[in-house]
């Protein structure tokens, strides 16, 4: 993985985790309950717990997603399969910009996300990432070699010191 490739795939596992673990806060399963109320595909959940746990359970599996994902440097596959999960993920939280009322405003006659449209958005860049992370991790570009530059890098002498 170059830079980039770096950035974007563990930029991706640092917010999964942040979102994962926000979750697990009152005003957070507050606030994603109108979009999986709304959902074809997640309503259901409210059938068989209530608010806080949908939250949370949602939360468990963004944290483990993350997780698999991180496991990149020396499981690919592992990662593989943490980023399919993400694409997935990500797939259905924009399926909440059709299936949640008012996530479009019309504002001087362009039709514009509102502002838990614009909240949502954010997650075609992340779906991008998704779908990046899972192609790296899909070719096993660098299986182990990131253990391997690491461990040379403890047997090299250092200049200057």
């Amino acid at each position: 993985m170059v830079t980039g490739g770096y950035i974007l795939h563990y930029g991706l596992v640092v917010l999964l985790l942040w979102f994962g673990a926000f979750k697990f806060t009152e005003a957070e399963a507050k606030a994603i309950a109108p979009l999986i109320a709304h959902s074809p595909l997640m309503s259901w959940l409210y059938h068989v717990a209530d608010v806080r746990t949908v939250s949370r359970i949602i939360g468990l599996t963004e944290i483990a997603i993350a997780l698999l994902m991180a496991t990149r440097p020396f499981a690919a596959r592992l990662s593989a399969i943490g980023s399919l999960a993400a694409i997935g993920m990500f797939a259905t939280t924009l399926s909440f910009l059709a299936t949640t009322p008012g996530m479009f405003v019309r504002v001087e006659g362009f039709i514009v996300p509102s502002d838990g449209g614009a909240f949502l958005i954010k997650d075609v860049f992340l779906l991008g990432a998704a779908i990046w992370s899972a192609s790296d991790a899909l070719r096993g570009r660098g299986e182990g070699k990131f253990l391997q530059a690491f461990e040379a890098t403890l047997r090299e002498p250092q200049a200057g010191i």
